[in-house]
């Protein structure tokens, strides 16, 4: 499992599987906005493969080849509600603004069309602490026995930002506020077929809400079975962040968590992520929005101040 292999015909671009299920490690790779096709086509053959790609000793990037690698892989997606850094796309996550997405999520689930991939790089990583973890989802499908995928492969479920229960950040929630400034209500699948591989994948997280024709118990119930499936132990990778690591994942096959553990340290991330298409079932039916309105209480108290 820790041997060095090349991937496809590439000789000079090799992985090191980093879990045994999920996430691989790329060395003797120095990335810039003039990768060769093949080597983007290969990086593309092993996220599909491996799900999540770590790149180590990549402090050289600035943000706009950060913005120029992602857009070899699709067109830039915006976040609906968080800003983007001043004059760019990405998204920045800093701890001395108390932001962090410590809870079991794929980006942006709640819209109809959410990213594909993320590309997440460190500016500032804590001496000890602020580990990622990301989980294998179409794992997660295939761990399930056989009456649970049945069930699964019917379900579906609605996804939205305005989940009182999630922990958007510990204590001042500095989050929130803009993250639920439009409020989205989303109709998904539970099991998603993969655009690229065709894997079923439970596509599910901490915006999952509720699944569709059950009571709120039971949807509560179903949510933990299937999270719980998802999240075994050997579905998941851990990786400990050093500033400069570049890392990419398929946020249709993974859910992932910051984990909230180095106290007063700083930690500061930057993330791009590319489109993506209608997230589709095993009948072949995307997913449908249900809500999209400006927060009323969000509104109101821009009002009031």
């Amino acid at each position: 499992m820790s041997s060095v292999k090349p991937i496809g015909d590439l000789p000079r671009l090799m992985l090191r599987q980093v879990a045994g299920n999920i996430g691989a490690q790329i060395t003797g790779l120095r990335l810039d906005a003039d990768l060769e096709p093949a080597v983007v086509e290969a990086l593309k053959q092993a996220l599909w493969r491996y799900k999540v790609l770590f790149v180590r000793d990549q402090g050289h990037l600035d943000d706009a080849t950060h913005e120029q690698i992602a857009l070899r892989f699709g067109e830039i997606h915006d976040h609906p509600t968080q800003p983007n850094k001043a004059g760019t796309h990405i998204t920045e996550l800093d701890s001395r603004r108390r932001e962090n997405a410590n809870f079991w999520h794929t980006d942006q689930s709640f819209q109809d069309r959410p990213p594909a991939v993320a590309f997440l790089r460190s500016i500032v990583s804590p001496a000890v602490g602020g580990d990622t973890m990301w989980a294998n989802c179409a794992m997660g499908y295939g761990a399930l026995s056989e009456s649970l995928r049945v069930l699964a492969d019917g379900l579906r479920v609605v996804h939205t930002n305005a989940r009182e229960d999630v922990d958007y950040e510990t204590g001042l929630r500095a989050m929130r506020a803009p993250f639920t400034s439009t409020l989205y209500e989303t109709e998904h699948p539970l099991v998603r077929v993969h655009p690229h591989t065709g894997e079923r994948c439970l596509y599910l997280g901490s915006y999952g809400h509720k699944f569709i024709g059950t009571s709120g118990y039971d949807s509560q119930a179903l949510f933990r079975i299937y999270m719980d499936a998802i999240l075994k132990p050997e579905h998941i990778v851990r990786w400990n962040w050093r500033s400069g690591d570049f890392v990419m994942w398929d946020e249709a096959a993974t859910l992932h968590y910051a984990i909230l553990d180095y106290g007063d340290q700083t930690r500061t991330m930057r993330r791009v992520t590319i489109k993506g298409g209608q997230p589709l079932g095993i009948d072949g039916k995307p997913g449908t929005t249900h809500v999209k309105v400006p927060n009323p209480i969000q509104q109101q108290l821009a009002t009031q101040g």
